[in-house]
């Protein structure tokens, strides 16, 4: 079989495992089963459409198609990373207003059942995070909204920063999330640069720019997350003490964004021990004890709040959604959001030497297999999983030049078809 052969037989196989997921996820509703997603396995619903955004963001994936793969490589490194980020704000943005101004994007973080909706009532922070875990089961008076109840209070607090400042409401809120998240874009290629892979950086970028997954940066806070911890890794990379304790403290910051985040361990072990060997370990850990301390000695224990998260997950739909379709249909939903090329990636890459893509890669992988088996991602991972889809990305490096364009067109199109196709719920 040769090389691209193979290449096609991993998007075939992927494609199939979609293909079943969609299949059954559809007898499922139509028998009734509780699996809570009309649209599985993507949460969502089917809703044809086009909106203001469709033009533009059929533009800028032509443009990137045609011309970055060369212009990745003519630019100089600084100017390729700018461009690539600015072209990501573009494509996020234009994404979500295909779904116009208020249903995607300024009403996404708006709804009773997000952080927007608590944020008024923070008037106290310091008590905010003392009593925080008293309020995360559900059936209380006083009981948090769904997704302050289902993180840790970070994620919260990043929203009453926000409107300390006076960005509050919906739109500022969906602006943090597509600023910060699209900044993946630079710290993937960055990490990669940085370990000593300049090539497989500047394969990425484009693929990182197109990345099917903005549909759900524009605008969810698992986005900001995404950006956020993604970042972290990148200063963990450049390889000195100062950017170790920096990138330490963003990622030990991560676990108080979400719960789940604390999976992202290894694959920031990794990079530490490429960078710098056990001392950038310990100066990256340190730094997140910095954290860590911060939270603790504020009255919020961060375990306290797993555990009790656990609880009410167990409280609302977790409880109903059936283990033994999201175990497998996560995986499907997580091949869609980080697009086609990632397959033949993959396929690519654990038959390869590269010691480092495998290594990066393979701990995202392991990440996600976690994140399944332990029953606490079932559905909703187009969102969840961004902090772990985007290092998936750089598999695409092994793909053979003369086939980017195409591959890079095979992203694009899941992206169009995605956001046209269905009403995603963040």
């Amino acid at each position: 079989m040769t090389t691209r052969r193979a290449d096609l037989v991993a998007v075939g196989v992927a494609a199939v495992l979609l293909a079943a997921a969609v299949a059954v996820g559809y007898h499922l509703n139509s028998v009734g089963a509780p699996i809570f997603a009309r649209a599985a396995p993507v949460f969502g619903e089917w809703a044809p459409h086009i909106g203001p955004g469709t033009p533009f963001a059929v533009v800028i994936a032509i443009a990137v198609c045609a011309w970055g793969p060369d212009l990745v490589k003519r630019l100089t490194w600084r100017h390729a990373l700018v461009s690539g980020y600015l072209t990501a704000l573009a494509w996020t943005f234009a994404l979500a207003m295909v779904d116009g101004w208020r249903t995607g994007f300024a009403d996404k973080l708006a709804s009773r059942d997000e952080y927007l909706h608590e944020v008024p009532g923070i008037v106290d922070i310091p008590a905010m995070l003392r009593g925080f875990t008293a309020r995360i089961l559900d059936y209380q008076p006083d009981s948090w909204t769904t997704h302050v109840s289902g993180h840790p209070p970070g994620a919260t607090l990043v929203f009453v920063w926000l409107d300390r400042i006076g960005l509050g409401g919906g739109a500022w809120a969906a602006i943090a999330c597509v600023v910060v998240g699209s900044a993946v874009v630079v710290a993937v290629p960055v990490t990669l640069s940085s370990l000593g892979a300049p090539d497989a950086a500047r394969a990425a970028l484009p693929f990182l720019v197109l990345f099917p997954g903005a549909v759900w940066v524009g605008a969810s806070a698992d986005g900001l997350f995404a950006g956020v911890t993604a970042t972290g890794v990148a200063l963990v990379a450049l390889g000195r003490r100062s950017t170790w304790l920096a990138g330490g403290a963003l990622l030990g910051f991560g676990i108080y964004l979400s719960y789940g985040l604390v999976l992202l361990g290894p694959l920031a072990l990794v990079v530490a021990l490429m960078s710098g060997r056990w001392r950038a370990v310990g100066y990256t850990v340190l730094g997140a004890l910095v954290v860590a301390s911060a939270f603790t000695l504020a009255g919020f224990w961060w375990l306290d709040g797993y555990h009790l998260v656990i609880d009410r997950y167990y409280q609302g739909i977790g409880l109903y959604r059936p283990y033994g379709y999201w175990v497998w249909a996560n995986l499907a939903c997580l091949l869609l959001a980080t697009g086609p090329a990632v397959a033949p990636g993959l396929q690519r890459l654990f038959g390869s030497r590269d010691r480092l893509l495998l290594f990066i890669v393979g701990a995202a992988v392991l990440a996600v297999l976690a994140a399944t088996l332990s029953g606490l991602s079932k559905a909703e991972v187009e969102r969840i999983w961004l902090p772990f889809a985007v290092w998936l990305l750089p598999a695409v490096a092994l793909l053979p030049n003369r086939d980017h364009r195409g591959w890079l067109a095979a992203q694009a199109v899941t992206a169009l078809a995605v956001n046209h196709l269905l009403l995603t719920n963040w």
